[in-house]
């Protein structure tokens, strides 16, 4: 290796395991690792990963050019309540956004209703005079006489950090970034954001809300980002370090910092690209992946190789799955169901005597009970080792040792006991319930999107994904399973084929018959000019792709639907084609269009990134041969419910074409790919597992 190569690392901070991976200038992965993640300094199992990566691939740190970084950090952050004292500002009479909220109850009929936590109760809601209209025009002066009031009311309430969401500010951003300066002439040590940099759309509750959830997480992340980069930097490191965002791209240190909202969520979009990536290679244009961690499952619907986006998703549901329970965030995101069902998901008995597994995780400390590192609960790991499927010498590459009779005595203690069960009947209603949980989440994320999953090939990554997947697929109504090469950090392998990229979404009210085209191109140069300089920051050379979009409706509908605008500024002629894909659209979405109706444009998107990797075919082989095991295994076969026969393989040992009937367990460093009775597995040429349903 010359000492001036080109090597990229990437690093997946999950709730459980943390994934560091290199490859080289190529595109070919050298060396992957897991390492138990570090909840009070997650920095220091990210070191651990990485030196782990580079001692293997013997390469120095001088040597990386490219670095990218996801994290749960924020995520967890918000669901668990660790950030900042946050203080919200409004514009005079609209103290009570928070309170009104939708003007709904996300429960109807539930007379003891948890209401949403929105992070900042009413005695922290301020006001202060000023106003915008819609179109931007000021109504009122900012009321700077009452801003000394108002530093006072701060001090007072030992506000931390400051949101402040002033009326139309997304059209006129003036009054916003005039009291953002005063506060931190009055107050430097508050840390200060505002809806017109957060989420500059309209919807003044979403809006204040996802600027709340910024500001409430800046401090937090803002160090621990540049605590990051200085303890890498100190390692040796020096090309930059970007942060995968939720939109499946990525970004600088920089902007993560200001805007750390976008980082939420950023782990499992490294997920859905390379799954995306997968698809594209060997001609899927119907997927869904499947990431299974030790903390969660998600699912992502991916169609003609681009995964499923959406504006909006809620965070901390006060009721599972129910839509409006937790706090809205407005931002640029790939569409994904999460639901607590990982590895480290406690098992436990309900009230009524029904066996329920998460949402809560035994994370990576102390983990699962049968890692001996004081957890006492039993969960789905614990469940599977009792089943067989796990080796206790070569899990997590024998970096932890794993004790049975532990888990076995978790499982009868906090499962088998209570319903007069065995250790291993326990395990099996676990999985059971487990299983069938992801499987109803998929079923349900592909309904609201209208969607059928018995026709799409499934692809599985994460620690525990190609373990549970063919149990999951089947219950899910799906017959082909695809696990890509080095799954187990699938994650941390997507980040790599991220794009730089930076999204704004602004809203500018007009008809599609009034719209003013010179003005809504200057409009667009200006996002032009501001998106194409944070993307410059993390690609400076290279080819720049460019994205429009609108966001449409009939007059007097409340919600919208995207419509793909040129690249290049709008023409006059270009009215008629907008309105065709529109209607075409909406025909699509609701069986008909209506003619006839005014057609508004409330929002105008702008996506900058930089070009995609090339993604090479992977070519058809021929079958080889029915492979025969030398070694089996004692497993618990779910299809029959007794125990049987496993072979099992080493998945390096594998080869193009070979052809591996169930029961059977694949292993691999990171995870093991188990492949029920009812499925057969085949290697192809890139190396990836698929798994077809036998008729």
């Amino acid at each position: 290796m010359t000492k001036h190569a080109h090597y990229r690392v990437a690093v997946d901070i999950g709730g459980t395991f943390t994934d560091s991976v290199i490859e080289d200038g190529r595109g070919r992965i050298l060396a992957t690792t897991k390492t138990p993640t570090t909840p009070q300094n997650p920095t220091l199992g990210a070191l651990e990963g990485v030196d782990h990566v580079l001692a293997q691939a013997g390469v120095e740190w001088d040597q990386i050019g490219g670095f990218i970084h996801g994290t749960t950090l924020a995520t967890n952050a918000l669901i668990e309540r660790r950030g900042a004292r946050v203080c919200g500002i409004t514009t005079a009479g609209f103290r009570d956004i928070l309170e009104i909220g939708y003007e709904r109850r996300y429960s109807q009929y539930d007379m003891n209703i948890q209401k949403p936590d929105l992070l900042v109760p009413r005695s922290r809601c301020f006001t202060i005079g000023g106003r915008m209209d819609a179109q931007g025009r000021e109504v009122e002066p900012l009321e700077r006489a009452a801003v000394a009031r108002l530093v006072d009311d701060i001090a007072e309430s030992r506000a931390e950090a400051a949101a402040i969401c002033l009326l139309h500010a997304y059209a006129n951003p003036a009054h916003e970034q005039e009291l953002r300066a005063l506060l931190q002439a009055a107050l430097p040590g508050l840390v200060i954001s505002i809806s017109s940099d957060v989420s500059p759309e309209a919807r003044e509750f979403d809006r204040l809300c996802t600027t709340i959830a910024n500001a409430y997480i800046q401090p937090l992340m803002s160090r621990y980002l540049y605590d990051f980069v200085e303890e890498f930097e100190g390692r040796g490191l020096t090309c930059p370090i970007l942060m995968m965002c939720a939109s499946g791209g990525m970004t600088t240190i920089g902007t993560a910092a200001r805007l750390p909202i976008r980082l939420v969520e950023s782990g499992p979009a490294g997920g859905a690209i390379l799954a995306a990536r997968i698809a594209r290679s060997v001609g899927e244009e119907q997927v869904i992946s499947f990431d299974m961690g030790g903390t969660t499952a998600k699912l992502c619907l991916i169609d003609h190789y681009q995964p499923q986006t959406g504006r909006k998703f809620e965070i901390a549901r006060a009721a599972r799955f129910i839509k409006g329970s937790g706090m809205p965030v407005r931002i640029p995101v790939l569409e994904m169901i999460e639901i607590g069902a990982g590895g480290g998901s406690i098992a436990h008995v309900d009230g009524l005597g029904r066996i329920g597994v998460g949402p809560q995780s035994m994370g990576s400390d102390p983990g699962p009970a049968a890692f001996s590192r004081g957890g006492e609960e039993p969960t789905v790991t614990d469940a599977d080792i009792l089943h067989g499927l796990i080796d206790p010498g070569a899990f997590a590459e024998g970096r932890i040792t794993i004790d049975k009779e532990a888990a076995a005595r978790a499982m009868l203690a906090g499962v088998g006991s209570k319903l007069g069960l065995s250790a291993e009947q326990a395990a099996a209603g676990v999985s059971e319930i487990v299983d069938e949980s992801m499987a109803s989440a998929g079923r349900m994320h592909a309904v609201e999107s209208g969607k059928d999953l018995s026709a799409r090939c499934m692809i599985a990554f994460g620690g525990n994904g190609p373990l549970h997947v063919t149990r999951m697929a089947r219950r899910a109504g799906v017959s082909r399973i695809l696990i890509p090469r080095d799954p187990g950090v699938g994650s941390a392998i997507g980040f790599l084929s991220a794009p730089v990229s930076y999204e704004i979404v602004r809203s500018r009210y007009a008809t599609l018959e009034g719209i003013d085209i010179a003005a809504l191109n200057d409009f667009y140069a200006q996002m032009i000019d501001e998106a194409q300089e944070v993307v410059r920051a993390g690609a400076p050379k290279g080819d720049l792709s460019i994205k429009k979009q609108a966001f449409m409706r009939y007059h007097g509908q409340g919600h919208e639907i995207e419509i793909p605008l040129p690249e290049d500024p709008l023409e006059p002629g270009d009215i008629a084609t907008i309105r065709a894909d529109f209607e075409r659209e909406y025909g699509r979405q609701f069986s008909r269009a209506v003619p006839g109706m005014r057609i508004e444009i409330l929002n105008w998107a702008l996506s900058i990134s930089s070009s995609d990797l090339k993604v090479l075919p992977v070519l058809p082989v021929k079958d080889q041969a029915r492979m025969t095991p030398t070694e089996t295994r004692k497993i618990m076969c779910e299809v029959t419910g007794e125990a049987c026969e496993a072979g099992l393989f080493m998945r390096e040992a594998l080869n193009p074409g070979d052809i591996i009937p169930g029961p059977a367990l694949l292993r691999e460093p990171q995870t093991t790919t188990y492949v029920s009775r009812d499925f057969t597995a085949r290697i192809d040429a890139g190396g990836n597992i698929v798994m077809q349903r036998n008729p």
